[in-house]
């Protein structure tokens, strides 16, 4: 059977359609928006332009299922839907305007899915999973393939930007205040202060855009490996900060691997690396699987 899953998280919407054959999932084509919905959130709530926003991209996204004749459909939204005040106001407008019924999953639980959803595709059975979103980070310690400690983080690329960032690109002093601002975020949590892995599963976006950036820099075959040494994430981090100088070479790679993560994705790999600090990471290897397989597998399949 054929399975639309539309994933509103706090930087993107996206739309995927898999094929479901009894325990296997095979994805045949994705759509996305980068809407930056985190940044719609107003004194806790979210405004009535992030909402229209939002109902204009589901509506096109059912339209295009129609079309297809494709009537299965699920949705989930996460921190930016999650963490709003008037949650049930937009959920019930969301629902009323596209006839989609939005189930808004919990940070334990994004980072559960995210979890299932990428060792389906992991060879690794030990080391620490990381979901870098817009306004939150999953964190889950895993060993023999199974889950010993999970949390959700309150930071993510977009939040510190939002907050610390002045331009498309980062400087090397707001980097700064980013990291410091991620060091405490990480600090008070407490279950993962006794957590350690030379090895990091990296899944979303983040992790999406870092790896293209990094096959580009380093020239590496992305079809070859998908690892990434944590010293050439710091390596990325200053080498395309603003008050660096850097020519058109940089500037073609960038519009190239993240054009809709400029601003981001920056933030997002210092997320990554005050993550890999704090562990002991040596490696990042990215899964191209994660939440909305997860959700699949568990919430559709069963499994």
């Amino acid at each position: 059977m054929l399975q639309g899953m539309i994933d509103i998280g706090s930087n993107t919407i996206r739309m995927a359609i898999y094929e479901i054959q009894e325990d296997h999932i095979d994805m045949l084509m994705k759509k996305k928006h980068t809407v930056g919905l985190a940044s719609y959130l107003k004194d806790g709530d979210l405004q009535q332009a992030g909402i229209d926003r939002t109902v204009e991209i589901l509506k096109e996204f059912r339209s295009f299922l129609e079309s297809l004749r494709i009537d299965r459909v699920a949705a989930f939204a996460t921190a930016a839907l999650r963490s709003a005040g008037n949650r049930p106001k937009v959920l019930d407008e969301i629902e009323q305007r596209t006839g989609i019924l939005v189930d808004v999953i919990s940070g334990s639980e994004e980072a559960e899915l995210g979890f299932l959803g990428a060792t389906h595709s992991l060879t690794e059975r030990s080391g620490i999973l990381a979901d870098i979103g817009g306004a939150s980070t999953e964190v889950v310690f895993f060993r023999d393939g199974n889950i010993l400690r999970k949390t959700s983080l309150p930071m993510g690329s977009l939040m510190l930007h939002t907050k610390h960032g002045k331009d498309l690109l980062s400087s090397a002093e707001e980097c700064g205040r980013m990291r410091e601002d991620a060091e405490n975020i990480l600090m008070e949590a407490t279950d993962l202060q006794e957590v350690s892995h030379p090895l990091i599963c990296g899944i979303g976006g983040t992790f999406k855009g870092a790896k293209a950036l990094y096959n580009a820099v380093f020239s590496e075959d992305s079809s070859r490996s998908s690892s990434m040494p944590v010293e050439r994430i710091r390596e990325l981090i200053q080498r395309f900060q603003r008050n660096r100088e850097f020519g058109t070479e940089e500037v073609i790679l960038l519009m190239k691997t993240v054009p809709e993560r400029m601003h981001t994705l920056v933030p997002g790999l210092v997320i990554a690396d005050v993550l890999a600090r704090r562990f002991g990471s040596e490696t990042i290897l990215y899964s191209d699987s994660g939440v909305r397989e997860g959700y699949i597998y568990s919430k559709i399949m069963g499994r």
